[in-house]
């Protein structure tokens, strides 16, 4: 059975941004399964189109970003600013995990500038140690509970920085030089929110940022670019680190 990689996601293009160069090295350098998935279609993500409309550019979008590195791309069809952790929204993610099996999840970092974000971290969390539990969703038509607790992945928040714009270090970092062009290439996938950026600002800040972050964060390696992470390391999930084992970091 192959390994498989998971980001679960608040918003189409925030894996791009914050991950993609990580799963990307798990899919192309170690054989890795990878899925992308999103907690919303991106629903309020334009100032011209109504809601139906841009979720269903955005669903296409995120699916076209996650091709380009073989990933599959999942929905779970929350809407933008409405995430919270409720009973909906864990069984769904339940379903997700038990459905592709992650022995990796990346998710939010718990604080983080929007509460999409955080509420995502929340039931990415959860669903790691649920998705385990046999008496957990059983009944619902679910694929059989997982063996044991994924390890799961906090990426840096936007800008590394709390609501209170105090730095959260990254406890590590994966050096993605060598897949920085796919990322990017993934990210201007999302080509409505670029647009849209393009539009607002003048200029291409949505690429710049991810670079200029990549580079700030290659910095601590003394590489070009990387990403960083933290390690849920509470109890009962993998103490081991399996990222950097696996990447380096």
């Amino acid at each position: 059975m192959a390994n498989v990689v998971l980001s679960l996601m608040a918003h189409p293009d925030d894996c791009e941004f914050l991950c993609a160069g990580t799963v990307a090295r798990l899919v192309q350098e170690r054989g890795w399964e990878a899925h992308i998935a999103t907690m919303t279609p991106g629903d309020c993500g334009s100032a011209e189109l109504d809601a139906a409309d841009i979720a269903r550019i955005r669903r296409a979008e995120g699916r076209a970003a996650a091709s380009r590195i073989g990933a599959t791309y999942h929905c779970q069809e929350e809407r933008d600013l409405l995430v919270f952790y409720n009973e909906s929204t864990l069984e769904k993610a339940i379903r997700l995990f038990r459905t592709v099996r992650p022995n990796v999840v990346i998710t939010h970092s718990p604080s983080d500038y929007m509460l999409d974000h955080e509420q995502t971290s929340v039931v990415a969390r959860a669903a790691c140690f649920g998705a385990p539990i046999r008496n957990m969703c059983a009944g619902m038509g679910h694929a059989p509970h997982l063996d044991t607790i994924p390890h799961l992945y906090y990426a840096d928040p936007i800008e590394g920085k709390d609501p209170f714009g105090q730095p959260i270090p990254a406890g590590f970092c994966v050096d993605i030089t060598r897949t920085l062009d796919v990322k990017r290439t993934m990210l201007c996938d999302h080509a409505s929110q670029r647009e849209w950026l393009l539009k607002h600002h003048g200029l291409d800040e949505y690429v710049a940022a991810m670079e200029h972050w990549a580079a700030e964060r290659g910095r601590l390696l003394g590489v070009p670019a990387a990403e960083g992470f933290r390690q849920h390391l509470g109890h009962s999930y993998p103490q081991g680190n399996l990222l950097a084992e696996l990447l380096g970091g």
